[in-house]
Parts: structure tokens; sequence; C-alpha cells
């Protein structure tokens, strides 16, 4: 017997109704409007607005600002996949001449690039992108603030200038090519560069009254990479998909991993509020859930996007302000409330498909010194090695194909994992980036370097 998860409960469709409005209110947003999705779809939809009898929907268009940053994350790692660079590169050696070509391109998408924040002046969300027609002019004449690689600074010139490596290497318009190799394969037929009807207008609300001015919406030309889309909640739940999933059409489940692991180092304030940045997303974690998304925002306009993997469960949420509502906890909230009112249904358990006798013969019980460890053949995880009980390091493992493996995360990442075998073709023990686990602690029968000690484990004489 199977259960449908594709509706929501009633419950829990007014407590996101009462979530959004809560944050409309409060926040004195012209209007809001989200999305949650599950298993692979949009489950639910929900406006709040200041007009009576007009509540924008999933195909309404909203600016969405620094969410670009993901969408230009994705055109790099594509570029990385084809093997047409590599992260390590530096910028000068695929773009050169910009004045910033000794950070890398990991740098500059994790934001450890040492560049500016902002543009030089003037404010370059509310003044014309004709107003900084080259990429010199976005970097300015001292582009770096801090040394390259030594602390996470975000930057929107590095993003930038990420888009002028799409072109280049592409030998196109960055929205071109996000168009011909992103948006129409997802399927995002409302996201675009540029406002397409019908699409919500950005305000400013006065902080101290309840009244409102008009935002200007800029093109910003170059700076277009950093935060220029338009898009909707219908559009960014199915981006969301994809970035929990991938698609191989664009990017793998593999890369889109990579994606959500965090890359910079993170300043003392953002260990202790949990937060980190990645290739392109944030991740945060909120009540024991991680989420990784980004957040956006120009004037008139906030959105949000955040995804937890490990229920299965994201949200959208867009507002036509320049502040007010607090999207990232409104996102956060979304995730929640589904998450717990409804608690993912995990899939039937299947045997493996394929017995991979090397790694059955391995499976069971370790020890690295007189820790004990558990080698499990998981279905659909493969290999992974972690504690028996408690907290420790813990991995998964990709299959070599000769009779080994490598880490995919933690302390083991990218470390090699062997059975070492004896003349008659026996293991000895396993070698892990050259720490040595045995069947039995200390095991006298096996290669423990420095020996173990003849006389065997006693007690207190």
């Amino acid at each position: 017997m199977t259960t449908s998860q594709e509706e929501l409960l009633p419950d829990t469709r007014r407590a996101l109704l009462h979530r959004i409005a809560l944050a409309q209110a409060e926040g004195r947003a012209p209007s809001l409007v989200a999305a949650v999705v599950r298993d692979g779809r949009a489950v639910w939809h929900g406006a709040r607005t200041s007009v009576d009898g007009h509540a924008p929907d999933e195909n309404v268009q909203y600016r969405i600002g620094s969410i670009t940053k993901t969408f230009t994350a994705v055109l790099v790692l594509r570029l990385r996949d084809e093997g047409v660079l590599d992260l390590g590169d530096p910028l000068e050696k695929h773009l050169p001449g910009t004045g910033a070509g000794e950070a890398t391109i990991a740098d500059l998408l994790a934001h450890t690039s040492g560049l500016a924040a902002e543009s030089p002046a003037p404010w370059w969300e509310r003044t014309p992108g004709t107003l900084r027609p080259e990429l010199a002019d976005v970097l300015g004449k001292q582009p770096f603030v801090h040394p390259i690689g030594r602390r996470f600074h975000y930057s929107n010139p590095g993003y930038t200038t990420l888009g002028a490596l799409v072109e280049k290497l592409r030998g196109a318009a960055w929205e071109d090519v996000l168009r011909r190799e992103v948006l129409e394969p997802l399927g995002l037929n409302r996201t675009s560069a540029q406002p397409q009807a019908p699409h919500a207008g950005g305000w400013a609300v006065h902080p101290w009254a309840d009244v409102m001015l008009p935002e200007p919406t800029e093109d910003l030309g170059r700076m277009a990479p950093a935060g220029q889309l338009w898009s909707t909640t219908g559009d960014l739940a199915r981006f969301a998909v994809f970035l929990a999933k991938g698609d191989d059409r664009v990017l793998s489940a593999e890369t889109v991993r990579e994606m959500r692991t965090p890359a910079a180092a993170v300043e003392a304030a953002d260990v202790a509020s949990g937060y980190a940045y990645c290739l392109g997303m944030e991740m945060s974690h909120r009540d024991g859930r991680t989420l990784v998304g980004h957040s956006g925002s120009l004037p008139g306009f906030l959105a949000c996007l955040r995804l937890s993997e490990e229920d299965d469960v994201a949200a959208v949420v867009l507002a036509n302000c320049t502040s007010g509502p607090l999207l990232a906890e409104v996102a956060a909230d979304l995730v929640s409330i589904v998450a717990e009112a409804e608690p993912r249904i995990p899939e039937a358990w299947r045997p493996v498909a394929e017995v991979d006798a090397p790694a059955l013969e391995l499976a069971g019980q370790w020890f690295w010194g007189t820790h004990a460890f558990a080698l499990r053949l998981t279905a659909g995880e493969g290999v992974s090695l972690g504690p028996l009980s408690g907290n420790g390091r813990r991995s998964r493992f990709r299959s070599n194909r000769d009779g080994t493996w490598t880490g995919l995360e933690g302390y083991y990442a990218g470390e090699l994992l062997q059975a070492v075998r004896r003349p008659d073709g026996t293991v000895d023990h396993l070698d892990l980036g050259s720490f040595v686990f045995t069947r039995q602690p200390y095991d006298e029968t096996a290669s423990v370097p420095g020996g173990v000690d003849p006389e065997g484990w006693r007690g207190i004489r």
C-alpha cells in the first residue's frame, strides 16, 4: 500500500496562510506571495495583498535580486563540468586584464575573492547600468578590500565578473546563455532579465507612516549577473526542485550537491548564527534544520528561497517592498510548518539491485584503534563508514571500480579507502588515508603500525 503526499492537510494549509498573512500585515508589505514544494512539486501557493480582490498568483513576476547569483553559479559550474575551466583557475587565465585576475573562480563563487561588496558610487541598485558600461567601471580602481582567499566577504562585483566570464567563454550575452542553458531546459518560462506582464511594482513603505513611495526599476547592465532577474513563485518552486535533485540537462545531482556544500571560511558571528556560503548558495541552521538557498533584495523588492534536503521541502517567498517582512524567517517557518505537521514518509526499503561482492566482504564492524566503526553497504548510498554510536568521523564513499573507494564528505572527503590483503587473499585491514581499521581492536594478527604488545590486553596488576 502506498500513501499519497500530493495534497497538504487542511490544518497545514491554514498554518501556511496564517504565517504569510502575519508576515504581510506586520511587515507592512504591499503584497507577499509564497509557494511550498514537497516531493519534487509545488503543493501550495499563497498570497496576501493590500489591494482588495486582486491577490497575485504564482505567475506574477517579482524582482528576485541576489537569487540571480545562484543562476549565474549554475552557468559557471556547467563550464566546469564540460572541462572548459577548473574552479581553481585564476580568473586571469580565462578573462585577462580585469585587475582582479589573481582571484580564482572558486573564490568568486564563494565570495572569498577579497573584492569589494559594491561597485564604486553612485549606488548601483538605484542608477542606470549605462553608468557602468565596462567591467572596469564595476570593479573600480581599487577592487580589493581583503587578501584573496582569506575571508568571506560578500561581493556583487565578484558575480558581475563571473557573468563576464560566462560571456567570454560562451561568446554570447549572459542573458542569452542563461535562457538557452538553464531557463528553457527547466521550463522557467516566467523568469527573465526584464519584467514581463503581469509583474508587481516595487514600493518603499515609510517606516513611521502607512504611506508608500514607488521605487525606480533600473536595468543593472553589467551588474545583471549579480541581481537582475525577475521571476515568480511558480518558476522558483521548479528551480528549488532542480537545486535539490539536479537535472542532467543542466547540472547533475552530484554537482548541485557540491553547490550546497559550504565553500567559504566564515566569520565568528556567522559560526555562532549557523550561516555559511557555498557555491552560489547560502546555508543556514534553524531549529535543528539545515536550509540552503539564497535571499535577494533590490529597491522595491525582497525575495527568499530555502530548501531542506532532509525533509524534501522547500519554500519561496516574494514581496514588493524595500524593507519590512523578514523573508528568510518566513521561508524557514513555511518549511518547518510542513516538515513538522506532515513529516516526510520515507521510501520503501528495497535491497540493492546488484551485489558488490568486494564491498559485501568488508561490511560489518571495524576498529580504528579502540573506536568501533561500521562499514555498511546501502541501496542508493553505496559504501558508508561511521561510528557505531555517538558522533565522530563518517562519510559515504564512491566506488572507483578497482576495489577502492573515495570519500565524499566530511573529514574523509577525497580520501582513499582500500582493503589491504595478505598473500593468501584474506583482508588484513582497511587503509583510509593511512589510518588502519582492523576487525578487532589492535588486532595482533593484522599489520598495525607500531605493532601490538605481545602480552596482549591486561588488567591492573
